[in-house]
Order: structure tokens, then C-alpha cells, then sequence
């Protein structure tokens, strides 16, 4: 499956709107037929609650919260759709899948959606600068790099 060009540009939308921020969201639907949900970075809040386990601000990391996670995923199933990919960015990087984006996604030792794309868009300078998919692969429980998407 490949994402449209609508949803790619509402990724970069949503990033360079939240830059010098990271953006974070999820892409819900079919081949024909995508949806873009940006997604609120609670990084910053759940930093100034708890600076010692969340070190990190919302400049270099990025976390959903929980709750309206679980309410696009619930409402994408109930119109029979899939969650096609998640995405965030990366300010003042490249867009690559980072140690932190790994471990992030493999709580449990894989993907919670091992099927779906990752997808990193990287704004440099408040400009978007390139952008890079990642998608798990079973065998070898590991990412790699999707040239087509």
C-alpha cells in the first residue's frame, strides 16, 4: 500500500505547524481511501509532571496520549479501516528511525501494529527537509527503511 499525496502533505502540514515541536500522528483507512489524524504531543506536560522519568521535551520527542489514541483506532475499526501508519518528525534531523522510535514501538518486543508504516518527516529550520518510512519486518524483528510509499 502506498500513501497519497494528500496525506502526505497534511504530515507536513501538521509538522511544520508544530515545529520547533515534533508532530505525531496516524493514518486510518484503506488503499483508496486514507485519513490523516495529527495527534496532541503531550511530551511537554508529561515532563513538567515528572521531569526525572520524561527527560526529553516535545523539541525532541513526542508522545500521544493514550485515550485519544485508543478513540481513532476504535473509530477507524468501526468503519472497518486499518491503521495504515503512524508518523512524527523530527526537528533540526534527519528523518531516521531513531534508537528512541524503536523501543517506542516495541514495548512488548514488536509493533502493537506490526503492519503499518512509520513514517519520520524531518523539518529543518522550520522548512521540511525529507521524509522516510520504516516498516517491521517479523522475520528478523527488525525495522528497515520502505524506498515506495
Amino acid at each position: 500500500m502506498k500513501l497519497n499525496r494528500t496525506v502526505i502533505d497534511k504530515i507536513y502540514k501538521h509538522a511544520l505547524e508544530e515545529y520547533p515541536d515534533e508532530c505525531c500522528g496516524i493514518i486510518t483507512g484503506t488503499a483508496g481511501n486514507q485519513t490523516a489524524h495529527p495527534c496532541e504531543n503531550i511530551q511537554n506536560r508529561l515532563r513538567a509532571e515528572d521531569p526525572v522519568r520524561y527527560r526529553r521535551d516535545a523539541h525532541t520527542a513526542y508522545t500521544i496520549d493514550r485515550s485519544e489514541f485508543d478513540g481513532i483506532i476504535a473509530s477507524a475499526r468501526q468503519r472497518g479501516n486499518d491503521v495504515i501508519a503512524l508518523y512524527h518528525s523530527h526537528c533540526d534531523h534527519e528523518s531516521y528511525f531513531s534508537e528512541e522510535d524503536v523501543a517506542a514501538q516495541t514495548v512488548f518486543g514488536e509493533p502493537e501494529f506490526p503492519d503499518a508504516f512509520h513514517v519520520v518527516v524531518s523539518v529543518m529550520n522550520g522548512s521540511i527537509h525529507d521524509i522516510n518510512c520504516f516498516q517491521w519486518d517479523r522475520k528478523n524483528r527488525a525495522f528497515f527503511a520502505v524506498n515506495d510509499f
